[in-house]
This record gives structure tokens, sequence and C-alpha cells, in this order.
């Protein structure tokens, strides 16, 4: 709950009308607008948020920020002008982060931010109410919306922070102001704006921007470009299973209801299981422990808690349907991805065959033919057989093809499901992996 004034004076802006108004809620999205919302007047790709002022006052909103200067004054409703509304609405949420006592992790990566967010949220909110990122809101209009919902019941918050280019993290790690940050891995993820992974690692470190004085920075020690990182003024923690870690782990037994090992730590050796299949889910755990032994929880606290994860959306969701399993992992791909999922696939037990059905991994640029046939290398050594869609999975089919290993290709969805219904038998195991523009649960569904 906001005065206009207030909003006014945490965004910089100049105030057109009354600024006694009490806004009780933000809003980007007309159509979403209750009476004493905010609506923040947004530039979109395909929309000017600004063509929509008088709407939104007609829909019941208290007060607008915009950036068009052109009639600010001439609206029912009190108009905030600024430069930038995006940058006016992060400001917003800094401003409402301050108010609250709340301890908050930043979280990125290159893959697996969502699913380490997750099991941080596990760990952190067995102790108290925690707030974390919902959906794909990781972005400069996503991540406020998180940080709104920010009220005295939360004591903690995980915060999920995603980028395409340099300098987009930096803007959303000053508007959350970790306490903690968390850096999965550096991998070839929107390579195609950054150029060099060097640059993605740029880019991420970009989380310590607004990252509080003190703030530990914990990151995958197996990661060959994080592994180097080194910060002067700050506390920098690894987990990983190398030696060199501060929390690794060691002894890990795949189980059908996920992976039991040891988790080392401070001299110590404890017993830990997590409720999903793959060794990054341990890596996960582990980094989810350095976060928090950082808040103040106990050993003893933290390691029960890694069974309380859920995975968010289309993430590794296993289901059996008339005698054969499917594991959709659709939200996203990568190489890195690819990698431990069909590790999953590997490690799955199967009365049948194990069969990949991957799509293409986009936003790889110049690297994207070499990228997709090394994919070729994961199949072989976790998959009897591979489905592969999309113009980009050629360079994979041809690898594979090369080594005489059975695959099917093709171009059109509705063919390759049709080829793959008619060839699944029960028993079998299927694994779905695909960029998120590859849509890979239809073929999922079709089955």
């Amino acid at each position: 709950m906001f005065t206009v004034n207030e909003i006014c004076n945490a965004v910089g802006g100049q105030l057109f009308g009354s600024g006694d108004a009490v806004v009780t809620g933000v809003s980007t999205d007309t159509r979403t607008i209750e009476k004493g919302c905010l609506y923040v007047a947004v530039k979109g790709e395909r929309f000017d948020g600004n063509d929509f002022i008088a709407q939104a006052a007609e829909n019941g909103a208290a007060a607008v920020i915009s950036d068009r200067a052109q009639g600010a004054d001439g609206y029912a409703v009190p108009v905030i002008l600024v430069q930038d509304s995006r940058a006016a609405q992060l400001a917003l949420a800094r401003y409402h982060r301050s108010r609250f006592d709340v301890k908050l992790c930043g979280v990125t990566g290159s893959v697996g931010k969502t699913s380490t967010k997750d099991m941080i949220y596990a760990v952190l909110s067995a102790g108290c109410n925690t707030l974390k990122t919902e959906g794909n809101f990781n972005n400069d209009i996503g991540l406020p919306k998180t940080l709104f919902r920010l009220d005295d019941s939360y004591k903690a918050a995980v915060i999920e922070m995603g980028m395409s280019d340099l300098g987009e993290i930096s803007v959303l790690s000053k508007a959350a102001c970790p306490d903690c940050a968390v850096i999965t891995n550096i991998g070839y993820c929107h390579i195609e704006n950054l150029k060099t992974r060097e640059n993605i690692l740029r880019a991420k470190l970009e989380i310590l921007d607004g990252a509080k004085d003190g703030a530990p920075l914990i990151i995958n020690g197996d990661d060959e470009y994080l592994k180097t990182v080194e910060i002067s003024d700050r506390r920098v923690l690894r987990y990983g299973f190398g030696e060199s870690c501060d929390v690794r782990a060691e002894d890990i037994v795949h189980l059908d209801e996920g992976e039991r090992f040891t988790l080392i730590a401070d001299g110590k050796r404890c017993d830990a299981q997590v409720p999903v299949s793959g060794e990054h889910h341990v890596a996960n755990a582990l980094a989810a422990f350095c976060v928090g032994r950082s808040f103040g929880m106990s050993a003893e606290d933290i390691i029960p808690a890694f069974m309380r994860y859920e995975a968010s959306g289309m993430r590794q969701k296993t289901e059996q349907h008339d005698g054969v399993t499917f594991i959709l992992d659709c939200y996203n791909a990568s190489p890195t991805s690819m990698q431990s999922s069909l590790s999953v696939l590997g490690g799955a037990k199967a009365e049948g065959r194990k069969i990949a059905v991957l799509g293409d991994m986009l936003e790889l640029g110049e690297m994207s033919q070499q990228l997709h046939a090394m994919v070729a290398d994961y199949v072989t050594a976790n998959a009897q057989v591979c489905f592969l869609y999309g113009e980009e999975m050629r360079a994979c089919a041809d690898r594979l093809r090369a080594q005489g290993f059975e695959v099917y290709h093709s171009t059109d969805k509705a063919e390759l499901s049709a080829q793959l219904k008619g060839f699944m038998q029960k028993g079998d195991v299927l694994l779905f992996k695909g960029s998120r523009g590859m849509r890979m649960e239809e073929i999922a569904d079709s089955l």
C-alpha cells in the first residue's frame, strides 16, 4: 500500500494531479486492473501501455506511471511522469523490498536456476514463511511483481533472475538487494547475444551489483568458469562434487524415488536424500544447504527439508500411461540441461527401451550446429533410440546415423508424433526435452 506522493518520491517522477490517493496494488496489464491499483504503462515488443491509460482509469486504477509526456496531465487519475516506466517499476519494487526485514536469496545461472530456486525454497520454507518467484517472472517486468507480494508475513524470499544480455541482471539485483547470491553454472544459453561464455560469466556476476555488503556468493565449484571466480571483498562458497568445494556430495546412490548421498560440510558427513532423479538435483540441494546455513539454519533442519522439493511447471515430471513412462522436461533446453535430462533417462529403470524425444535448442547463434551435434554423445550414453524434431536437430541426427544409432528425424511435428506412436511399446521410457518454443509437450500430449 502506497500513497501517490510516496510512489512519486520512490521513482523520482513528476506528479500531475493529487498525491493523496492510496494505491493498493500494482499492474502492467489493464485486464488485471482492480480498483485502487497503480497502472504502470510499459512498452512491449507489440504494444505501448501508454495507449491504455484511459482504459486503466476506467477499470479502477488509482494512479498511473507513464513515460509519455504528451497528455500526462489530461487524465482523470494522477499520473506520475518518468523517463522510463520499466525502470520506475523496478525503483518502486526496490523501495517496497526495503520496507521489510526479509532475508532474500538471488538465484541466476545458465541452466538449473528454477530447480535450484525451488530446492532453496523447500529449505527456507521449512523454517519460515518464504516468498519465491513463480513461473517465469524472472525479468524486469516479472521480478517487481514478485517483490510487490512481500508483506510482514514473509521472513525469507528466493528470487530468480534471468537475462539475455549484459546489464539486465544488474538492474534486477539492484531492485532485489540480495542477502546472498547463487550462480548455478555458466553454459551456452543466450550465446547468440553474448558471443562468448566469458561474457555470460560477466553477465551472471552482475547479481552482485545490488547485493548487500557481506552477502556471500554461492557458486558451483565444478563449473569450469565459476571455479576461477574470486571476489576480494566478499565470501565465496563453492558447492559441488569436487574435493575443493566447501560443501560437497559423495557416495551418490540412484533410487527409484530419487537420489541418496553423503553431504560433507564443515568437516562433518551427513546422510541426505532428494525426491527426484538426477545428480544435478543433488547439486541443487548442496546450493540450498549453503543458502540455509548462510541464513542461520542448522544442518539438522536443512537436510530433511530437501524432501519437501517440488518441481515447477513442465520440469522433469514423470507420468505413467498404459504401461509407458513419460519424463516431461519441456520448459527449456540448452546443451547442459540436455545432458542432465538425458542422464535421468539413462538412470531410469525400464522393462523396454529408453527413448529420447528431443527438440531444437534455440538462441545458440553461430555455435548452434556444433552444439546440436554434441548432444549426440549424450544420447548414445543414455538412450537406445532417438526421435528428433526441428531443423537444428538435423546435426544431431547426422552424427547419430554416422555412429549407427537408431534415430528418426523430422521438421514436421505431426509426422514425428505419428512415427513415435507406432513405435513405442509397453515398458518403454520416453524423455521429452526441447526449448520452450518447440513445445515438445504437444508430442507427448498426442500420444
